[in-house]
C-alpha cells in the first residue's frame, strides 16, 4: 500500500471518531524515523484511546505488518506507529505542554536554508 493511500485511511479513521485540530507533518527529508507524522487530540483519556483503537482497528484490517501503540493505559497520549506514518493523539493540555508541531516546523525551516 502507497503511504498516500494509508494516510487517507488514517485520517479517515480519526475524522470517523472526530479527532481534534488535526496536523500531517511530511517528515521525510527530516529523519529516518518515519515519513509522516499525523498529531491530534482528543477530549478526554476515553476519546483518546477510542481514536487510538480505530486506527489500529482500520491498520489491521488493511492487513499492516507492522503496527505499534504505546500509551493506551493512560490515555493522556498515544502513539500508534504504522511504521511509515506515526500518530500522535493527545488530551489538549498534554499536546498543548508536548507541542510537538513547534518541534519539527521549525527544524523543517532549518534544513531548506541550509
Amino acid at each position: 500500500m502507497k503511504i498516500e493511500q494509508l494516510q487517507e485511511q488514517v485520517i479517515e479513521s480519526l475524522n470517523d471518531l472526530k479527532a481534534i485540530d488535526m496536523k500531517i507533518l511530511d517528515v521525510r527529508d527530516l529523519t529516518t524515523l518515519t515519513d509522516t507524522m499525523i498529531i491530534c487530540t482528543g477530549r478526554s483519556n476515553r476519546h483518546v484511546k477510542s481514536l487510538a483503537e480505530n486506527v489500529i482497528k482500520k491498520a489491521k484490517q488493511l492487513q499492516l505488518s507492522y503496527i505499534r501503540a504505546e500509551g493506551e493505559e493512560d490515555g493522556e497520549w498515544v502513539i500508534v506507529d504504522l511504521a511509515d506514518i506515526i500518530i500522535h493523539i493527545f488530551q489538549p493540555a498534554v499536546r498543548e505542554y508536548y507541542n510537538l508541531e513547534d518541534l519539527w516546523v521549525p527544524l523543517k525551516k532549518i534544513r531548506k536554508s541550509v
